[in-house]
């Protein structure tokens, strides 16, 4: 060197972030030679593709490296000088200044890398004097932990010992296994959430150790890919996510699966953040491709935060035991086919009682145009239970883009024989006119519709397998003024409905006279009834009627989409017949069927009545 290097009071590191592009790097402090600097892009040290400017200089130099880390990376530039003595001095030799200086320099630039080293090490406060923090021999620490007994002094102790107590007045002291094991977190087991890494194993694992603790499981923050499906046991308390799960696993299989079959009940649970998103959009064609299924939940608490891009979103499925009496909180249940399906697997399970809230049903504009989309379904395998009953909906939301396209988009497709279905305030976004499909027996539903854009005419739509009606829509956005039950015929009192033509005669008000034996062919009205009203007995316990009698009521029912039916005396015989616009009898001809709510209305072809 020209000149010694001057050794200014000077940190002999320091750090820069990445940026993916930068590859000089500055260092403020001196070197004595380029292999005095060591050079670190996150934990490793670059050993090659590097030049070193600036070596012998005062005021430090450059490290330029041959590409630019990632970027993010952590570039570290430290000191490292090689301690050892490059001189000696000899008896009655000459002693020359820079000789001097320069091992001076060394000297301190060492003092300078100890005291940068020490200050990030574990040490005592230097207010304090004596005690003991060295660390115990390896036979002694192996399979232990290492801490500080009552004068602050360093020792190891058993994992098991019960040597930790919260600082609070009545803290119970509890070993410090115990206290790690409080809380069941994924990561435990390997699992990464950085989006690519197959996180898949560690989530089985950890879902297995949760159910064979009985804890609630974490999935904590970031993107948890996996290529297998999994299954959360019922012996499992809970599971609380605050990442989301992505499935790149085959397709045909639910992503996750929560809770036992068969007979096993999963009570009083807690899920909470729940989020299934699939690598790939299905394609609708496998309802075996579902991302979340829930199954016989009892008395538990659900919070759904998003569901995307499967045949079925989510299924809650009672699968030898019935799923009932739980509440759902519903977030956003995105590009499936079928967003909720409310399912029965076997006859000895059931799907009732269930409290909904919310949820954003809704598919994109270019999503499979050319198939028909539903928010909710009800529905049940073959020889399941049929009969799903109380189920409410509170404010579900539903975009499921099939306005105007010759495809169905229907917030509801009910396939059993549903009970006291209610959906509250719901908003209907581009969907198809009805509100619903009944496909089956279903009856007692109510649909409140709060929005919808399609025109407002909002309806059941019953398709021919349907056997009963029993729905009511509530319309309420930009409605007239209506009544939600319009009365066609109403006769609550048949003695106060009775009037006498003379004194042989008598009738009924709004009533008619019929013939409950007809003879011949009658294919009209007329050939029903008589043309008087006479032959009624009148008694203190009602009205007697003569043999081939009956009363009845002719009404128009054209504009009804349905109708209720009900009679109230000692063994009543309800009988119905049906005539087209012209009066001819309609018969059970041609797959005609007489719907009414609340009611099971069989053909009879001999007496020509339903």
């Amino acid at each position: 060197m020209a000149e010694h290097i001057r050794i200014g009071d000077v940190a002999p590191r320091v750090h820069y972030v990445a940026d993916g592009v930068r590859t000089d790097f500055p260092f403020p402090f001196p070197i004595f030679a380029p292999e005095d600097l060591e050079i670190r892009v996150g934990a490793v040290v670059q050993t090659a593709g590097v030049s070193i400017a600036g070596a012998g200089a005062s005021e430090g130099g450059h490290a330029i490296l041959s590409a630019p880390p990632p970027a993010g990376a952590t570039v570290t530039l430290r000191r490292r000088v090689r301690i050892a003595r490059v001189t000696d001095y000899q008896d009655n030799g000459l002693l020359r200044a820079r000789t001097l200086n320069d091992e001076l320099d060394r000297i301190v630039a060492a003092q300078q890398e100890s005291r940068d080293e020490i200050a990030t090490a574990l040490r005592q406060d230097p207010s304090e004097a004596g005690g003991h923090l060295f660390l115990p021999l390896k036979p002694v620490r192996a399979n232990r932990l290492l801490g500080f007994d009552s004068n602050g002094d360093a020792v190891t102790f058993p994992r098991e010992s019960g040597l930790l107590t919260a600082p609070y007045p009545g803290a119970v002291p509890r070993t410090a296994e115990d206290k790690l094991s409080e809380r069941l977190s994924a990561r435990a087991f390997g699992a990464t959430g950085n989006g690519t890494t197959d996180d898949g194993p560690a989530l089985q694992a950890a879902m297995n150790a949760a159910a064979a603790s009985g804890r609630t499981l974490l999935i904590g923050e970031g993107t948890h890919r996996t290529l297998q499906p999994l299954t959360l046991p019922g012996a499992a308390v809970g599971l609380e996510m605050r990442g989301r799960i992505l499935y790149a696993g085959p397709a045909g299989q639910p992503a996750l699966t929560i809770g036992d079959g068969g007979a096993i009940r999963n009570a009083n649970k807690l899920l909470t953040g729940l989020t299934v998103t699939r690598a790939t959009q299905s394609d609708w064609s496998n309802e075996s491709d579902i991302g979340l299924v829930l199954r016989n939940l009892d008395a538990s608490q659900v919070e759904i935060r998003e569901v995307t891009g499967f045949t079925i979103g989510i299924r809650t499925m009672g699968d030898g035991r019935g799923f009932e009496d739980t509440t759902l909180v519903l977030g956003r249940i995105v590009n499936n086919r079928i967003g909720l399906d409310v399912h029965a697997a076997t006859a000895a399970a059931w799907n009732t009682s269930v409290r909904y809230y919310g949820g954003h049903f809704a598919v994109g504009s270019t999503l499979h145009t050319d198939k028909d989309r539903f928010g909710i379904r009800l529905s049940a395998a073959p020889g399941a239970y049929v009969a799903h009953n109380r189920h409410v909906f509170d404010a579900p939301d539903f975009e499921l883009n099939a306005e105007g396209k010759p495809i169905a988009g229907i917030p509801f497709l009910c396939e059993v024989n549903s009970r006291a279905v209610v959906a509250r305030a719901m908003r209907m976004e581009g969907c198809s006119g009805p509100v619903a499909r009944h496909t089956a027996g279903a009856q007692d539903h109510l649909y409140e519709v709060a929005w919808a854009s399609q025109a407002y005419l909002v309806e059941i739509e019953h398709a021919a397998t349907a056997t009963r009606l029993g729905g009511t829509v509530r319309a309420t956005h930009q409605a007239g003024a209506h009544r939600e039950a319009r009365e066609i015929l109403s006769i609550p009192n048949l003695r106060a409905a009775a009037i006498r033509w003379n004194a042989t005669e008598t009738g009924f008000e709004r009533l008619a006279s019929l013939s409950s034996n007809v003879m011949g062919t009658p294919v009209t009205v007329a050939d029903f009834t008589f043309p008087a009203l006479d032959a009624f007995g009148l008694t203190p316990r009602g009205v007697v009627l003569t043999g081939g009698r009956a009363i009845g009521a002719v009404v128009d029912t054209r504009l009804c989409k349905e109708f209720a039916l009900a009679l109230d005396a000692d063994s009543p015989r309800l009988m119905v017949m049906t005539f087209d616009a012209n009066m001819n009898l309609l018969t059970d001809a041609g797959g005609q069927l007489v719907l009414a709510s609340g009611q099971s209305v069989l053909w009879n072809a001999a007496a020509r009545w339903w």
